[in-house]
């Protein structure tokens, strides 16, 4: 197979952003009268959509929300999030982001945003770090009713590839996805997409068990490899996968990632 399209997440992979969700939604609880526990923001947020993360987190409490209550605390959280970045002069993304996009795109390779994220949230983002331009296709959480580990974001961006491109036949096995988390990696994988975790959230061992291979920073990821891999010409060595809920406890805490007053990344 050729490779035809770069499928990326967005949360921990465009721009390091996940300490600042974690903050906002345990503000979020606190205004419901609630408290975050430690280590729940990583077993139930990381990769999946702020839909999915805020109705679990209230339905563990006892509290039934109704799509108009869920809705509101969406439309909070996003305006709050929109406010912190606002106080950030410069937005942290991640290094060689830029360039890896770029080599992408001189290389004629369709390139598209997969996210749980809003759409606002997403466009936002891509602007302020003049990337939105790479990015004809982003499929977010307003697209779609389900969230990773489902696989219907990254489909829909296949067909909305083809739509957008009737000459390019782009099939799931001609794509690569960008993924940082374990419901990010599951949701390509089901929908027949090869997937390199980054360790930009977890640590390169605990990835390098669930994506197809493991790099750890986007400056690491090489083109002409990934062509290979993707012809069957070569293939990454990695140990046999293993499920997350299988790996100690411990092992499931998220690699430190820099704050929201930082500029600088890991």
């Amino acid at each position: 197979m050729t490779l035809k399209a770069i499928l990326f997440d967005f949360n921990g992979v465009i721009i390091n952003d996940e300490p600042i969700h974690e903050e906002l939604i345990a503000d979020l609880l606190l205004g419901e009268n609630l408290r975050s526990q430690p280590g729940e923001f990583a077993e139930i947020c990381l990769g999946r959509s702020d839909r999915a993360c805020i109705w679990e987190l209230l339905s563990r409490r006892g509290r039934v929300l109704s799509e108009a209550d869920l809705d509101r605390l969406l439309a909070n959280k996003s305006t709050a999030y929109k406010a912190k970045l606002a106080a950030i002069e410069e937005l942290p993304s991640y290094p060689g982001l830029e360039e890896l996009i770029e080599k992408f795109s001189e290389a004629d390779l369709k390139l598209a945003v997969v996210s749980g994220a809003l759409r606002s949230e997403v466009e936002l983002v891509l602007d302020r770090l003049n990337l939105r331009r790479y990015f004809p296709i982003i499929v977010t959480g307003d697209d779609i009713t389900t969230s990773k580990p489902k696989p219907d974001g990254y489909l829909l961006a296949v067909k909305q590839l083809n739509q957008a491109n009737p000459d390019l036949d782009l099939q799931p096995e001609n794509c690569l996805a960008i993924e940082d988390t374990f419901a990010g990696i599951q949701a390509a994988k089901a929908a027949g997409i090869s997937v390199v975790g980054v360790a930009h959230t977890y640590p390169f061992h605990m990835l390098q068990r669930q994506a197809n291979w493991a790099i750890d920073y986007l400056r690491d990821l090489e083109l002409d490899r990934v062509c290979s891999i993707i012809a069957g010409e070569g293939e990454p060595t990695i140990p046999e996968e293993q499920p997350p809920q299988e790996m100690e406890a411990s092992e499931m805490e998220p690699e430190a990632v820099i704050g929201s007053d930082s500029n600088s990344n890991v």
